[in-house]
């Protein structure tokens, strides 16, 4: 099944620009790699929006930490790091 898509001035000449310097073989193959791009960047919005669930949940449930904890915790993890480097 054949696709049609009106893509408009600038992306048709971005496409054809493409073919034209050798970097695609054809506009259609242009295409396949827009709408892989795609489906990458679509997987990591859902993967990114099951990790805010996740902290949504946590929150939900109590799994929570004080500012005053968590900063703590870091300026310690940050005087090792110093200590270390010198």
């Amino acid at each position: 099944m054949a696709i049609s898509a009106e893509l408009g001035d600038v992306l048709e000449q971005a496409v054809n620009d493409l073919v034209a310097t050798g970097r695609y073989n054809s506009k259609s193959e242009v295409l396949r790699e827009g709408v892989r791009l795609v489906q990458e960047r679509e997987a990591r919005f859902k993967e990114l929006q099951a990790l805010i669930q996740e902290g949504e949940d946590d929150i939900a449930a109590g799994r929570v930490y004080s500012a005053e904890e968590v900063f703590t915790d870091l300026m310690s993890a940050i005087d090792q790091i110093a200590q270390k480097a010198s």
